[in-house]
């Protein structure tokens, strides 16, 4: 999982927007990708992949992207299309795996992470997160926010408007449970993460900034574990609190949460974990590990699990 470091432009540089062909991700299509891809690497390029997986042709490629975009799937190394499940998409969805139909509100924050991890095939999801400063937002407001911050990357500065448009209308439909949206798309499961509500001006919506209580310190530790694997040296086996909140990409950015929630989050978390702690360094709280964070990613998701799984 830990690469040789690149800038955060470079990451931008690198991935993609607008292949969602405007649906938001629905209960079921996950494990169904993830199921078709597991039986046949080669699904998604077959003649009769609309009969296959019983939607329609935009929706296959939706479904592609939305698989995608959330690690659960990617391009074999074969090539030609040809895609493999990943690790991830193996322990969460397998038939035995923690959980395959994502019953539990916590593999859905799972899965909202997954964006900010490289490949960002969902960049303006990154842009939106991270750039977005204005206190209520609407659909076009939002698409001028995107657009304007892609001007800055060569690959994305020559998109329309009208792209921008379609992922404005598709991040507020995906996150805010009443905003107005297609009758089909009232099961996007994103919509339960709260993370976008209704603000005071009539037709606008607000970043939801307050402590996620459905979010779970395990769930959150993986998530500050997978940053440091992706946005770190990869001798680095310490972090600020301060960085885990506010960095670009950083898990206090996606899930729209304080500094005082990201402290809390992981004094709650390295409870459960062994060879992490969390110091004061004259003032400054930092997290350490005594080893590679990526073993701490898979310790606290099966941890969490487990857990979850004995309680059932």
């Amino acid at each position: 999982m830990q690469n040789d470091l690149i800038s955060y432009d470079e990451y931008i540089e690198q991935g993609s927007m607008g292949r969602h062909e405007t649906f938001t991700p629905r209960y079921g299509w996950l494990k169904k990708g993830y199921d078709a891809v597991k039986e046949d690497s080669a699904i998604f390029k077959a003649s009769d992949a609309i009969e296959r997986l019983g939607v329609g042709k935009n929706m296959v490629r939706s479904i592609r992207f939305w698989c995608t975009a959330f690690h659960i799937i990617e391009p074999s190394p074969e090539g030609s299309g040809l895609m493999v499940t990943t690790k991830l998409g193996d322990k969460l969805l397998d038939d035995k795996g923690w959980d395959p139909y994502l019953e539990d509100i916590a593999s859905i924050w799972l899965l909202h992470w997954q964006l900010f991890v490289p490949r960002l095939e969902a960049v303006n999801w990154s842009f939106l997160f991270n750039r977005s400063n204005l206190w209520s937002f609407d659909t076009r407001q939002l698409a001028k926010i995107l657009n304007t911050v892609a001007q800055k990357y060569p690959r994305f500065a020559s998109i329309s408007e009208k792209s921008f448009e379609k992922d404005a209308s598709c991040l507020i439909r995906m996150y805010t449970e009443k905003a107005s949206r297609k009758e089909s798309e009232i099961d996007c499961p994103f919509t339960q993460l709260g993370l976008m509500r209704q603000a005071e001006e009539k037709n606008e919506l607000s970043f939801n900034g307050t402590e996620k209580a459905t979010l779970p310190p395990l769930i959150f530790a993986a998530a500050s574990f997978s940053y440091l694997c992706s946005y770190v040296p990869s001798k680095q086996r310490t972090i600020s609190i301060q960085r885990l909140a506010y960095d670009y990409n950083s898990p206090g950015v996606a899930f729209k949460v304080s500094e005082s929630a990201v402290g809390s989050y992981l004094y709650a978390a390295v409870e459960c974990l062994d060879q992490v702690s969390l110091k004061d360094n004259m003032g400054v709280y930092q997290l350490h590990l005594n080893e590679n964070p990526e073993r701490f990613y898979w310790q606290s998701l099966e941890k969490y699990y487990e857990e979850k799984m004995k309680i059932k």
